[in-house]
């Protein structure tokens, strides 16, 4: 469970300065900025830069997930198995 939280986390905190940078360069060039876009151009670079620089917390939330599937099915079947012999 704690990869979950530390991969999203820093995808927060990758959009939320995606959005602090792209407004104020926004804000720096023209006087009015449009919330919308700001948004949507965050989401994009800040997806972009996830992709890129956290591939290893993707693979580790990735390994945890595929242990947590694993331990389940081996539990179903087990139970399976169980339910059989009765």
């Amino acid at each position: 469970m704690k990869e979950f939280w530390i991969y999203t986390g820093l995808r927060l905190i990758f959009f939320a300065a995606s959005v602090v940078v792209i407004g104020g360069v926004w804000l720096a060039v023209s006087d009015s900025a449009s919330v919308m876009w700001i948004l949507i151009l965050s989401l994009a670079v800040s997806g972009l830069a996830s992709y890129f620089l956290l591939g290893n917390q993707r693979t580790a939330l990735a390994r945890h997930v595929d242990e947590r599937a694993r331990r389940a099915t081996e539990k179903f079947e087990e139970l399976k198995a169980k339910e059989d012999v009765d």
